[in-house]
């Protein structure tokens, strides 16, 4: 018997198909939320620092107490720098109110007693935060300050 031709012999047999490559694409994924996430939290940050930068308070400074002939200073910072002023020959009680705005809010009183002497207390009120110290004697000095 005759055996029929080519026998043993098969087609050839393509080769499997290319597996393609998950990580480049998990690696992208990865990347691209990272950097949405960094992006919104970005945009999150100027937003606050816009709207504090716009929010006004009112800076309140008092001075009180028996001595006479006193010299108030008083700086408030606000989104056009620091503002100073000296107000001399005061005889408590003082105030004075200042509207601000800015990253940098806020102000700091400074009373001085003259050679009469006596006792003087200083009080900053801030954005509901209050300040306050006292001085006695000739040539006394109190600061207080309101951030």
């Amino acid at each position: 018997m005759s055996q029929p031709p080519y026998q043993g012999w098969s087609a050839p047999v393509p080769p499997p198909p290319k597996k393609r490559r998950v990580w480049p694409w998990v690696v992208l994924g990865v990347v691209l939320l990272l950097a949405g996430g960094c992006a919104a939290l970005i945009v999150g940050v100027v937003n606050e620092v816009d709207k504090e930068t716009k929010r006004e308070i009112t800076v309140t400074y008092e001075v009180t107490g028996d001595a006479k002939d006193v010299t108030v200073t008083y700086s408030t910072y606000n989104e056009e720098g620091l503002s100073q002023n000296q107000v001399t020959g005061v005889d408590p009680p003082w105030r004075k109110e200042e509207k601000t705005t800015g990253f940098v809010k806020g102000g700091t009183l400074v009373v001085s007693t003259g050679a009469s002497g006596g006792t003087v207390r200083c009080k900053v009120t801030a954005d509901g935060t209050t300040r306050t110290a006292t001085a006695s004697g000739t040539f006394a000095t109190a600061t207080c300050d309101g951030f």
